[in-house]
């Protein structure tokens, strides 16, 4: 509880956002809105840890959250707001105001309020940017936010001199619209040598000298009669949180350091200062009439059911093809949720043109990836699961798949989601009568990159002109994972390379046999979970001896050697639990 020898007289502002780890700021270039279900979500984890943690002190705050986290977690929202503490906007998406026009601006703060009242029983109030912080030239937006009703904003961060020409924005201060008043709380900073460092954010309680950071905090409780506003976000308190490895150093440094630090760091502030919410402060109420009005949500739902009852997914649907999806796994425990969230959207989009089965292949993973299968995808009716004794590389893994698939339309994707699994839905029709592979490409003309870096771009292009030399199909890209084939043509070739190098021979295995072969056009995006098991320099040198041998091959009209024509084991009903091979 609080510490009344050290407890300041004065109330001041906190304010937290409610973000879990992959909606951070920093990664928006890197992970798009669209791709926010493939993350397994820490949230509720991370929000509770922040909900006891108040509850400790006794302080109740305000949340600032986005519509769309009220529109997927509402019981969240509702439990926040039910322990008593404030429930303000960040809009409905993790956006900045720059992206937005006035038009656009009013149609978010509309759509995220009306998410954000029926989630929580209250009236929203106040507002926050999601990303970045008003400029003076954003400005523009306190007046819409005036116009529509708003009674607080907090979405100025006055740091280094972006406002000296208007150093009261430095304090808590009334912005007039008309008739009407918004409250602007500026996130506060410390004054040194003229430049204002920003000193109240998680970020920055993490980053700073501890020392520095309380003489700060300590020097506005002194001497300024405005309140001090703190915020940090929910995901600071889950230090076990998934890092996005795909980021830059410098955003992981500022993302993920002290993160184990935070609880204590936030127990000192709320043992010394007297702390509430932005609505508590300015003396309005947030609650409307949230028993009635959830009740009223509630009858109007069973309505609604009523009169529309639940259909079948697939009613009406015409024959299903059966295709499987072959993903290969090496040390991917981190990444499995990721994989589950995106397998589940994929069977849904996709369910009524295919019938899906899926062959996870853990090629001797010597992490928890064997055990997280089985725990996460192992109710599923249509999955089967194998081992190898060995880890034999990504090739080796679709080659298992591939034998172990009882159809003939056979789709092998990257454990990481690096190409969009739902993609499948356009390439699976190109495999055609005479089509025995349909390969996704990234470099194709119609294709795109996301965040790869660009030596590993300028490496790929560079063996792909290599390979158009030797191959007789002239295509962009010859190295993916990402592909179709048709299990009878495939399932026998032999391999004489392992890991990536596998899959660019297995083309160049069916492109010497006569097959005939499509490119699809995809967009590649750089891996967000853990670390990709290429190893450059030797990738590099093993290609370069592949194309040796594939130009010995052709010169000499040799034939790619195949296994000897089998049935491929067939599982006993439609799901294996194990095998190891």
């Amino acid at each position: 509880m609080l510490n009344a020898k050290t407890e300041s007289p004065k109330r001041h502002l906190l304010t937290i956002a409610l973000e879990d780890y992959y909606h951070v700021g920093a990664f928006n270039r890197l992970i798009q809105r669209g791709e926010w279900y493939r993350f397994e979500t820490r949230l509720e984890r991370s929000a509770r840890n922040t909900l006891d943690l108040l509850d400790e002190f006794g302080i109740h705050a305000t949340f600032f959250a986005l519509g769309w986290v009220a529109d997927t977690l509402p019981e969240l929202v509702r439990e926040i707001a039910d322990r008593g503490h404030e429930i303000a906007s960040k809009g409905y998406y993790h956006r900045n105001i720059q992206q937005l026009s006035p038009t656009e601006f009013r149609e978010d703060l509309a759509r995220s309020r009306e998410a954000l009242q029926k989630a929580s029983g209250q009236r929203i109030l106040g507002y926050r940017v999601a990303d970045l912080w008003f400029r003076p030239a954003d400005l523009w937006a306190l007046d819409v936010l005036t116009e529509q009703g708003y009674e607080y904003d907090s979405s100025i961060a006055p740091t280094f001199r972006s406002y000296a020409s208007e150093p009261w924005r430095r304090f808590a201060h009334p912005h007039q619209f008309g008739d009407k008043t918004l409250w602007e709380f500026p996130i506060s900073t410390a004054s040194v040598f003229g430049w204002l460092i920003p000193v109240a954010g998680g970020n920055y309680f993490r980053q700073f000298p501890v020392g520095m950071v309380r003489r700060a905090v300590a020097h506005w409780d002194r001497a300024y009669a405005a309140p001090f506003v703190m915020y940090f976000h929910t995901w600071e308190m889950d230090p076990e949180q998934p890092k996005i490895s795909a980021a830059p150093l410098l955003q992981r440094i500022r993302t993920y350091r002290n993160l184990d630090k935070m609880p204590e760091i936030l127990r000192y502030y709320f043992g010394r200062y007297r702390l509430t919410g932005v609505a508590d402060y300015l003396g309005l109420g947030t609650a409307g009439p949230t028993a009635a009005f959830r009740a009223v949500a509630s009858r109007e739902a069973e309505r609604v059911r009523a009169i529309v009852p639940p259909q079948p997914a697939l009613a009406g649907a015409g024959p299903r093809t059966p295709a499987t999806i072959v993903v290969p796994c090496y040390n991917e425990e981190l990444i499995l949720p990721y994989l589950a969230n995106t397998l589940k959207s994929v069977e849904q989009k996709l369910g009524d043109r295919y019938d899906l089965r899926f062959v996870f292949v853990d090629d001797a993973s010597v992490d928890g990836t064997w055990e997280a299968l089985h725990r996460i995808f192992g109710t599923m009716p249509n999955a089967t699961f194998l081992r190898h004794e060995r880890n034999r590389g990504v090739a080796a893994g679709v080659m298992t798949g591939l034998r172990h698939a009882r159809t003939e339309v056979v789709c092998s994707i990257d454990c990481d989601c690096t190409y969009d699994p739902h993609t499948l839905g356009r390439m699976i029709p190109l495999l055609t009568d005479d089509v025995d592979l349909v390969t996704a490409s990234p470099y194709h003309r119609d294709g795109a990159v996301r965040n790869v870096p660009k030596w590993r771009l300028s490496l790929s292009k560079s063996l792909s002109a290599l390979y158009r030399r030797v191959l007789h199909h002239k295509l962009a890209t010859y190295t993916s994972c990402f592909r179709v084939y048709r299990q009878s043509a495939a399932a026998d070739i032999v391999l004489e390379r392992g890991g990536f190098l596998g899959v660019a021979e297995m083309l160049a295995r069916l492109d010497l046999g006569g097959s005939k072969i499509v490119e699809f056009p995809t967009t590649l995006e750089v891996r967000m979970l853990g670390r990709s098991k290429m190893k450059v320099v030797r990738t590099i040198a093993g290609h370069l001896g592949l194309l040796a041998s594939l130009v010995r091959l052709r010169l000499t009209g040799g034939v790619a050697p195949r296994r000897p024509s089998a049935t491929p084991p067939v599982t006993s009903g439609a799901r294996v639990g194990s095998a190891t091979l």
